[in-house]
């Protein structure tokens, strides 16, 4: 008999599977506290992730990915508002006026009127968005700033710790462009690419990820420190899945649950590992122009000591203790060591490494 996951893990009664986004989260049916929803969703998120492991691996993360769609569906003023009609609520007025965080952090408890009035003249006299000023003043920490500017620009927040990307979506990006521009792209969700980020999306960022996803896009707000956390964690475990995976014979690319690997898999995972490192290795050709110029000018560098260095050992070491060749002319000519290295570094350098 298959596992009835809902019922089992979460407890939900028998009834229509996949159960409502509010049935899903355990909530009552229409409710508005974004607060609400996310402590429920990271205590279903926490209590899944047990599951994670072993030979419940797959239908955990699949749960997982559902209780995070939930989630992020209904702390999104627009679209909960569309899937709250699609249940049959009736709104009898049009609430759409924005809130500027500040006013949310006040609502909310997080700081007085008077820290408020303060923390505007900080921004204005300091040239600081809102965000940064309520966080350098000390008054809420990175967190609760970006949750309140995610309600200001009515749209949701993501904890990345909670919530892990598919490798699948992950691996289509490289790295340095997620670097870059400080995102993390997490899953498709009706055929829309949810991408985790610090602030606005600019328009050519947008472009560039339909082009790669060829989807539409959708924005999640984040800190800035969780995404490049997120960024170094996810894309380092991306590369240790695949080895595994490849050495297993396994094709299907998902998160672990609690980011630990049994140990048979590391046996297996680790001659496959450096190749497949290499292999995902970001081209020259994809770097951005700064990412060139770098890594031009290490280019050079390496050559131009390649040249002294082999010129040194075959000065200092090579001739005198041995070639024993300290005086006539063949202590003035290039030795093996500026006869071999040089050109060999050179020619990484030129076929390899700029390319």
């Amino acid at each position: 008999m298959e596992l009835d996951v809902y019922k089992e893990w979460l407890g939900i009664p028998d009834g229509p599977r996949p159960p409502d986004q509010y049935e899903l989260l355990r909530l009552v049916r229409f409710e508005d506290s974004i607060d609400k929803v996310r402590k429920n969703y990271k205590k279903l998120n926490t209590h899944v992730r047990k599951y994670a492991s072993g030979q419940y691996a797959v239908i955990s993360q699949n749960l997982l990915n559902e209780l995070a769609k939930a989630m992020l569906c209904l702390t999104d003023p627009e679209r909960k508002r569309e899937y709250d009609e699609s249940l049959g609520r009736v709104f009898e007025e049009d609430e759409s006026a924005v809130v500027p965080m500040e006013r949310v952090l006040v609502k909310l408890g997080h700081i007085d009127r008077d820290q408020m009035k303060e923390a505007q003249e900080y921004s204005e006299s300091h040239g600081l968005t809102m965000r940064d000023t309520v966080v350098q003043m000390k008054l809420v920490d990175d967190q609760v700033a970006t949750q309140a500017f995610a309600a200001e620009l009515g749209v949701p927040y993501v904890d990345l710790e909670d919530m892990a990307p598919e490798f699948r979506i992950l691996k289509r990006l490289p790295q340095p462009v997620a670097k870059r521009n400080t995102i993390l792209p997490l899953f498709i969700d009706e055929d829309v690419l949810l991408v985790a980020c610090a602030d606005e999306i600019t328009h050519e960022l947008e472009d560039e990820l339909r082009l790669r996803y060829t989807l539409p896009v959708r924005r999640a707000l984040a800190t800035p420190r969780g995404i490049i956390d997120g960024i170094s964690r996810y894309y380092s475990e991306m590369d240790e899945m695949i080895a595994a995976e490849e050495a297993a014979g396994d094709v299907a690319l998902a998160p672990s649950g609690d980011g630990s690997k049994g140990g048979g898999k590391k046996e297996k995972a680790s001659k496959p590992k450096a190749k497949v490192k290499q292999r995902t290795q970001t081209a020259f050709t994809q770097l951005s122009k700064d990412e060139q110029a770098e890594r031009k000018n290490l280019g050079k560098i390496f050559m131009l000591w390649s040249v002294i260095g082999s010129v040194l050992v075959d000065q200092f070491v090579m001739k005198p203790y041995i070639l024993g060749v300290t005086q006539g002319l063949f202590a003035n000519l290039p030795s093996l060591t500026t006869l071999i290295v040089p050109p060999i570094v050179i020619f990484y350098i030129l076929k390899v490494y700029w390319k």
